[in-house]
């Protein structure tokens, strides 16, 4: 029957499967998309405004829930049958999901095409890094949703903010060409083994360059370089080294002192956060430590 069409429960025009969310495009005519949307708990999503003020999006919540962490400076829990409307939007909007989630999305700008395989792909090579390596387990998704904390208070713009996530959740892609051996190894690394680590940057950096994401690329490159030019690949200094790489480098720092490696225990947060402090402005940015001390304080964190 034309103009008329029946679909059955797992049936799309297309689908994008991710660790954590799943897609399904239902509808895809008129400059108007319906998506069916799953994020998995505890995943961090934004919503960003569009490419002009008239692109409309709707998100209605089916099951689960999510926590608005911006809504007029307050936080505000969305449940089932609670939804979101967003036009004409000047800032990115920050949620996190509190339960595994199912909404239902509509948007008059086509945004399907932007989830890039790509993008996927790369995520899946950054798990498999934490795979070889069984001390950091979602390493990368605690990092960038540290960055991303000290990001908002920042007022980071959307184009900054959205390569910072991707980039802090890529960071650490290049060690699938560290042998398992050195990652985990108990003992002090030789010089030789130090230089093959010190080299994941620069190819988790080349690795991004050849994908459409390539802007992801300097960050990645700098993640490891510190204020007084002590650090990696390229001993940068101060301004040479990106925002969004500082920031990296500070959420990086922490996770790895508070998390349990082969060679030592896990420090305490308020103890990782002294040794941080200890070199901000030495090592790392001072306003990027001050805000993550802020960020950590308000999740409970420390005292």
């Amino acid at each position: 029957m034309r103009g008329f069409n029946i679909k059955k429960a797992g049936q799309s025009l297309d689908k994008a499967d991710y660790e954590f969310t799943k897609i399904n495009l239902l509808v895809n005519a008129s400059n108007m998309e319906i998506m069916h949307q799953e994020i998995k708990k505890n995943r961090m999503f934004y919503i960003y405004p569009g490419s002009h003020t008239n692109v409309l999006e709707f998100y209605y919540v089916l099951s689960g829930k999510i926590r608005c962490e911006d809504y007029h400076d307050e936080k505000i829990d969305l449940n089932p049958g609670d939804y979101i409307c967003s036009q004409g939007l000047d800032e990115p909007v920050h949620f996190k999901t509190l339960e595994d989630v199912k909404l239902l999305v509509f948007s008059n700008e086509e945004s399907f095409h932007h989830i890039s395989e790509k993008l996927a792909s790369l995520k899946n090579v950054a798990k498999k890094v934490e795979g070889k390596d069984r001390y950091t387990a979602k390493h990368s998704q605690r990092v960038a949703e540290y960055s991303v904390g000290i990001a908002r208070k920042m007022k980071m713009n959307t184009s900054h903010l959205n390569k910072l996530t991707h980039a802090a959740f890529l960071h650490d892609i290049g060690k699938i060409n560290v042998p398992e051996e050195i990652l985990n190894k108990p003992g002090k690394l030789t010089e030789e083994e130090y230089e093959i680590i010190k080299q994941h940057p620069a190819d988790g950096a080349e690795m991004v360059a050849q994908t459409y994401y390539k802007d992801l690329a300097p960050i990645i490159h700098q993640h490891h370089e510190r204020l007084d030019g002590s650090g990696y690949p390229d001993g940068l200094k101060g301004d040479e080294i990106l925002i969004e790489a500082k920031i990296i480098a500070v959420s990086d720092t922490f996770d790895a002192l508070t998390e349990d490696r082969v060679y030592r225990k896990a420090w305490t947060a308020e103890s990782a956060l002294e040794e941080i402090k200890e070199n901000k402005g030495i090592l790392y940015d001072a306003t990027v430590v001050d805000l993550f001390e802020e960020v950590l304080r308000e999740d409970g964190k420390i005292d």
